[in-house]
Order: structure tokens, then sequence, then C-alpha cells
């Protein structure tokens, strides 16, 4: 396996020691719950996996309707719409043509039909025959209910599907807190009472450094999910932005653990960014 980067994205990569690092040797299925939790957590695997001639499927779970502090503006039937534009365009600028919407509601998943959700996702990972699938880990990256859910789901269906198919859960190291800690505490990344994920560089699965036109790409990618994201980069500036999640750290699953951690929550809207001081108002469209 090889790390992918070009040059390193930031001074805390360049400290990094090198990554045996693998991008996907076949098919790439990325498995979320919102729209612009792929392309934070996988564009550059994604761009790159396409780069390389495979073929790259995205599952998003709901629209990420309830994602805007403005829900008088932004009704949820409306807010559905416009990210789903936003999310045909982010894929398209990173070369993704497969994506299915799994239509549950946003914020729901924790009550959602646990049988029926993993049966849907067990029959598309028969279906798609990945090489490696990519999701949430346990903790759900941000610690939110729906994350931490589509990671159940994720993880039952491929035990049940038995698939060959390398699991690998997003994840962060102990070098981008150091980084990026004062960061997210300031804008508030972290449910409250979460735990994010922290994994040693030693013991990844995969990492991709963007940088250059790899970077540019994820940038494009990002803005194109405006409603959720153009306030943010406002907030902290386009350089500091572009850097935050320029790389991305995966770590494989165990397939003898079936992710349970999921438990039914109604005080959290379902946006990934909902509830933060920084939440934008989407532009209009």
């Amino acid at each position: 396996m090889r790390r992918l980067t070009e040059s390193p994205a930031s001074e805390s990569a360049a400290r990094s020691p090198r990554v045996p690092v693998a991008t996907a040797s076949g098919p790439l299925l990325g498995i979320w719950a919102h729209p612009d939790d792929e392309v934070y957590l996988s564009a550059g695997l994604m761009a790159e996996a396409r780069r390389a001639g495979h073929r790259v499927a995205v599952v998003t779970a709901t629209r990420g309707e309830h994602g805007t502090d403005d829900p008088e503006a932004w009704p949820p039937n409306r807010l559905a719409r416009h990210r789903t534009r936003e999310l045909t365009e982010s894929l398209r600028v990173l070369g993704v043509r497969e994506h299915t919407w799994l239509g549950y509601a946003d914020g729901a998943l924790a009550v959602a039909d646990r049988r029926r959700g993993v049966a849907t996702v067990q029959h598309l990972i028969e279906s798609v025959e990945p090489a490696t699938i990519v999701t949430f880990g346990p903790d759900g990256m941000t610690g939110h209910d729906d994350h931490r859910t589509i990671s159940s789901w994720v993880t039952e269906a491929w035990v049940r599907s038995r698939s060959d198919a390398a699991l690998w859960y997003a994840t962060l190291t102990p070098e981008f807190h150091h980084a990026w800690g004062r960061l997210n505490e300031k804008v508030g990344l972290w449910s409250a009472g979460s735990q994010p994920p922290v994994t040693p560089i030693a013991d990844l699965a995969a990492q991709v450094v963007c940088s250059t036109d790899l970077l540019d790409r994820k940038h494009q990618a990002l803005r194109a999910h405006a409603s959720q994201t153009r306030a943010l980069e406002s907030l902290v500036g386009t350089e500091t932005y572009r850097s935050w999640w320029a790389v991305e750290s995966f770590v494989v699953a165990e397939r003898a653990v079936i992710g349970t951690s999921a438990r039914a929550g109604r005080d959290r809207l379902g946006s990934t960014c909902a509830g933060h001081p920084w939440l934008p108002r989407p532009a209009s469209g």
C-alpha cells in the first residue's frame, strides 16, 4: 500500500512519518448520513480512485433537510432540493457519477427500522461488489446520532454480506487534533458528550494527503455544498479552511465487531452542522 500525497498539505503532515496507504484496488463504495459527509472525509480518496480508473459509488441516507438555522426561509422540502443539487455538483467535480439516496428523514436514523436499514445497505454492498467500503466509525466522527447509526448499519451489513471488501472507518490522527484542536473547539465540531476518534498514524489502513491539484478539487467540491460550507469558510478564512480537512485518514474495521453504539436521540437535528453557532443560512435557490 502507499500514501497518496503530492506535497505536504500542512506543517503537521510534513512532520508525520510515511504511512503505508492503499487506494481502492477496485470499486470504492462510500456510505454516509448527509450530503457533504462524503466530501469532508473522502473527497481525495474518491478523486484518486477515479483517476486510477476505478468505479466509485456513493450512498447518502438523508438529504440533510434540517441543516439550517433558518427553517422558515428554508423549510425541509426546499432545503432538501437545494442540497440534492449541491451534492450532484460536488460529486461531478470529483468525477463520481454513481449515487444512491436511501430516503430517510434527516435526524431520524437512530429511530428508523434497523432491520430494513441494514438489509438495504447489505443489498447495495452485494450489488456494487466493492473492493473497499468507507463510512464513519462507531464514534460517528462528530458524535452525531445519524453518523453513528449509519456506521452501525454498514458494519452489520458488511458482516452479514460476507463481502471480501475491506471496511474502512474515517478517523483522525493525534497530529490532526494537535494542529486543529483549538479550531475544532471554536466551531463546536463535537456533539456534547462525544469522544472524537484518534488513531495513531502507524495503525492507519490508509491516508490521503490532498495538496496542489487534488486539494484544489477537494476545495471546489466542498464549495459546491455552499449551504453548509460558505459561512464556515468565511469564518475561518480560505487558507485555513482548505488545510483543515486536507488529510483523510482511515482505519480498518474489525469484522468480528458489529457496531451497536447508535442510540435513539431526538434532541439533535440531523445536519452535520446543526446547532453550531456558525451554521449558515443557505443561499437563495
